[in-house]
């Protein structure tokens, strides 16, 4: 913690320390994937406590699911123009190694009401917090195109097991989509 963090109050010393642990985990899980990210490994690039980890998150599990998703704070502290990259690093986070209960839900999505439920609840909620950081007029249709985009593609590359986007560097299919997440998250357009 630097000197100036140490001033701040408890709740903004948290809000950080939590930011700063979900940062670790998109790089570490980006990096070495699901199962070869650990939480202790989080925590030293975090440079915190193990257990703080813990404090936060609760679960492994639960660090994974906070890491995939777009929180309404990160998006409305970057605006508009860091929404890419944010979007950019969350797909590099689901390009890696998945835990096998994120593709079980994916496979059952389309025939168990259940799972599609809670994919189109997940999806709903990262529309809402997209889209507000977007606004204009096509706001919400703009959003949608971007989950959706985001939702294929993890789906050919793990589900699918599409060649172009198994064999391929994580980092390349981040460069080819960098301009279309621009584009769909720049309500200039």
């Amino acid at each position: 913690m630097t000197r100036s963090e140490e001033q701040l109050p408890r709740a903004q010393r948290r809000a950080l320390t939590a930011k700063r642990i979900l940062a670790a985990a998109r790089t570490l899980f980006t990096e070495s994937g699901y199962d070869r990210t650990t939480i202790r490994a989080v925590a030293a690039k975090a440079q915190v406590d193990p257990a703080l980890v813990m404090q936060h998150f609760g679960s492994k599990d639960e660090l994974f699911r906070r890491a995939i998703t777009v929180s309404s704070q990160e998006a409305m502290e970057g605006g508009q123009e860091k929404l890419a990259e944010l979007l950019l690093g969350i797909l590099g986070v689901k390009l890696g190694e998945v835990p096998d209960t994120s593709l079980a839900l994916l496979r059952s999505m389309l025939t168990y009401p259940e799972a599609a439920e809670q994919v189109r609840a997940a999806n709903t909620r990262q529309l809402d917090q997209i889209s507000d950081v977007i606004g204009g007029d096509d706001a919400e249709l703009r959003a949608a195109l971007t989950v959706s985009t985001l939702l294929g593609i993890t789906i050919g590359r793990h589900l699918l097991e599409l060649d172009p986007l198994r064999t391929v560097d994580p980092e390349r299919i981040a460069d080819v989509m960098k301009p279309c997440l621009e584009a769909l998250t720049d309500k200039k357009r």
